[in-house]
């Protein structure tokens, strides 16, 4: 299934791999755009509406039965789509919001906050969005759908759901005008940290601050 078939007519638009393919096709190609940086003050708002929207596909995935792939061998795929491009220009549109904190698992008692970038994040959904999307313009939909199913629940899944969150943290701070803490020098590449950590790390910077360059503020 090349490009130009990936919507054809024969197809059911009501199955529900098309259904599916389409919600990451339209992810794929909006974060692609937001990142070419023609529209930076839009930059917040557009990512959460578009990780919004995938994580709707990711619940109809997750709530799915479980799907087997036709082959017991996953076919080979070639090289994969450099993102490292995109992951630059998503960091430097996001800046100074980039870097976030995160509890990998609520469950887990007492669990630290991890650093992590938001750019980082979007660029690791990405890679396993394309490699489910190679799979269906192949012509393997069952494959498609079990690799988007897998990886939903491995990575992409709660990868999107901590980058969301975080999102809607910078618009909330940013429209109820309620000043935000920016993780001065916390970065990916620390250890695990404790919250009286986090606090020494964190400066206070005022929502303008952050609103201002993101083309947000209060009450827009």
């Amino acid at each position: 299934m090349s490009d130009a078939t990936l919507h054809a007519t024969a197809q059911n638009p009501d199955d529900f791999v098309v259904q599916i393919a389409d919600q990451v096709e339209s992810f794929l190609v909006a974060v692609t755009e937001v990142a070419r940086g023609d529209e930076p003050g839009s930059t917040v708002p557009f990512l959460l509406l578009e990780v919004s929207q995938l994580l709707l596909a990711g619940g109809r995935l997750g709530a799915h039965e479980d799907i087997v792939p036709d082959e017991r061998y996953e076919p080979d795929l070639g090289l994969e789509p450099d993102v490292d491009e995109l992951r630059e220009n998503l960091a430097r549109l996001l800046d100074p919001v980039d870097v976030y904190s995160e509890v990998f698992d609520p469950y887990e008692p007492r669990r630290a906050p991890v650093p992590a970038r938001i750019s980082d994040d979007l660029a690791d959904v990405i890679i396993d969005l394309r490699h489910g999307m190679a799979h269906y313009r192949a012509g393997r939909t069952t494959e498609a759908l079990w690799w988007w199913q897998f990886s939903y629940f491995s990575n992409w899944g709660p990868t999107a759901s901590a980058v969301l969150r975080a999102l809607q943290s910078v618009l909330i701070h940013v429209r109820l005008n309620q000043p935000l803490e920016e993780l001065e020098g916390l970065d990916t590449d620390q250890a695990t940290m404790g919250d009286e950590t986090l606090e020494f790390e964190a400066g206070r910077v005022m929502a303008e601050e952050i609103g201002g360059p993101l083309g947000m503020g209060p009450g827009k």
